[in-house]
């Protein structure tokens, strides 16, 4: 920690970066993000991915090698971090709740796949979205789809758990929305610390969901494993 003018300490880039603090619910994203074209990203990051790999000592006359630098900048634009772009969050169409259910939706053990903002190594798991339908339901893969497409970007978990909850209050109409996630990190597996056990879990709870019944009620629904 390192103290500011006001006398407040604050935490440093690498404290940020161990702990996995987070600056807001909004991805950091610069206001000319999309001003140039997923064709020429991919030219660009394959440019300067190749000269990391220079830097590094690799030898890219190597047949293994030579691809490399292309393959990770379409999988850069067009995979892992395809969500960062507006236009590829999915549709999320409503239908009219015409049998009036009112109880809690769950779709539950959705696999999701992100990576960790501070060293751009993966971070993986479940997640349980919930919600409490009033007019309109949406879709059951279109939940699916909406954790793909905010865990396609760099990311913490605790963000990304918020934005699902917000996204899906929003086109809800409702804040009668839960989400849990539960992750593995391998920033804290794979280096650091090197725990191969301990995984994260976050929530997001609004409306009715901060009721203690029905919060245990959906605990009960996630956990149980008859059809």
């Amino acid at each position: 920690m390192k103290e500011n003018l006001k006398g407040i300490n604050t935490p440093t880039i690498e404290e940020i970066g161990e702990n996995h603090m987070y600056s807001s619910i909004n991805t950091p994203l610069r206001s000319d993000a999309f001003e140039i074209n997923d064709t020429l990203k991919i030219e660009l990051i394959q440019n300067h991915f190749t000269d990391i790999m220079n830097i590094l000592g690799l030898d890219l006359e190597d047949d293994s090698l030579k691809g490399t630098p292309k393959r990770v900048a379409k999988m850069f634009v067009e995979e892992i971090f395809g969500g960062l772009n507006p236009k590829n969050r999915p549709d999320t169409k409503l239908f009219e709740n015409k049998f009036g259910f009112n109880q809690i939706l769950v779709e539950k053990d959705i696999s999701f796949y992100s990576n960790c903002e501070h060293h751009f190594v993966p971070f993986f798991g479940k997640a349980h979205v919930a919600y409490i339908p009033n007019s309109h339901v949406i879709g059951l893969s279109k939940l699916n789809r909406l954790v793909k497409y905010y865990s396609q970007r760099p990311q913490v978990q605790e963000r990304l758990t918020q934005q699902i909850g917000k996204d899906l209050q929003e086109t809800l109409s409702t804040l009668d929305v839960a989400i849990i996630l539960e992750a593995k990190h391998l920033c804290v597996s794979s280096r650091g610390v090197e725990d191969t056990h301990s995984s994260t879990v976050t929530c997001f709870y609004g409306g009715a969901f901060l009721n203690e019944e029905t919060k245990s009620e959906l605990f009960s629904l996630i956990n149980t494993n008859k059809l």
